[in-house]
């Protein structure tokens, strides 16, 4: 009972159309293409760090040594140990 044009038999229902192209996925394939927008963006980031840094830079380095040095003399001071 066929009502004509379409790929129906009686056993087994619709029947598909054969593939044409095999994809692996339901999207289309993605193309790579230069982000610039977002390397601008990058390089601006990382030059704001280095101007704030730079000022910073002598402090950090005072700030290291104290701390190297304080490290050095708790290594080296005697320890009171009560028995």
């Amino acid at each position: 009972m066929s009502s004509g044009g379409s790929d129906e038999t009686e056993d087994e229902g619709v029947v598909p159309a054969p593939v044409r192209k095999v994809v692996r996925t339901v999207t289309p394939s993605y193309r790579g293409r230069p982000d610039t927008e977002m390397t601008t963006i990058g390089i601006a980031y990382g030059l704001g760090l280095v101007v704030l840094l730079i000022p910073l830079l002598p402090f950090i380095v005072v700030v290291w040594v104290v701390s190297k040095i304080t490290g050095f003399l708790a290594r080296k001071a005697p320890t009171d140990r009560v028995r």
